[in-house]
């Protein structure tokens, strides 16, 4: 049973990082990028870290970057991170694609371009399928150790349909959060900016 106290302290969950898992924001953190932010972790070693922000959709589509790519679908493109902001980054589930690096058991980053524009301006369906971004976030060496020593970040795991599921992107950092157990679930619920509560 944890005291009204215990229910503010931020601490970490003492999960490690590694390609595939999950950055959570802690609820507090007032930074437009990164506030109230799911990050996959696409790569982790020794040299730094980088991931891609799943829950911030910017106000462009696929057709609105690539000119002369015309897909009959409206496919909306995520806010990656600030690194990197004219290069377009996608998740997708297709094993097949080559040069793509696996990222977690059926996700995968990147690879051929050409494979993905013919998947989809064949119609084939997008959703749960592939994910866009322009950007990328980056953390270097020890810098991200530090920042969850800090306790900006939870550390957690998520299924690959809530990774590419655009429905739930809103609600990404909630489920996150209430997935890492009651005392998390609680924080979701509190306002980002207690004093505009």
């Amino acid at each position: 049973m944890y005291t009204n106290a215990d229910i503010f302290k931020i601490e970490t969950n003492h999960v490690v990082p590694s390609r595939g898992k999950v950055l959570i924001s802690e609820p507090f953190l007032c930074d437009q990028t990164f506030g109230r932010s799911v990050v996959l972790l696409v790569d982790h070693s020794e040299d730094g870290t980088m991931g891609l922000i799943l829950n911030k959709p910017i106000p462009l589509f696929l057709n609105d970057v690539l000119q002369e790519f015309n897909c009959s679908e409206n496919i909306p493109i995520y806010k990656g991170g600030p690194l990197s902001t004219d290069t377009l980054f996608y998740l997708h589930t297709f094993e097949q694609i080559s040069g793509s690096l696996p990222i977690s058991k059926g996700l995968y980053l990147n690879g051929d371009f050409d494979a993905i524009k013919d998947y989809l301006t064949q119609g084939n369906p997008v959703k749960g399928k592939i994910r866009f971004f322009l950007g990328y976030s980056g953390w270097e060496h020890e810098q991200l150790s530090q920042e969850i020593e800090e306790n900006t970040w939870l550390v957690g795991k998520m299924n690959i349909d809530s990774l590419l599921d655009e429905k739930s992107s809103s609600s990404l950092w909630k489920s996150a959060l209430g997935n890492l157990g009651s005392k998390y679930e609680i924080w979701s619920r509190f306002p980002q900016i207690p004093t505009l509560n």
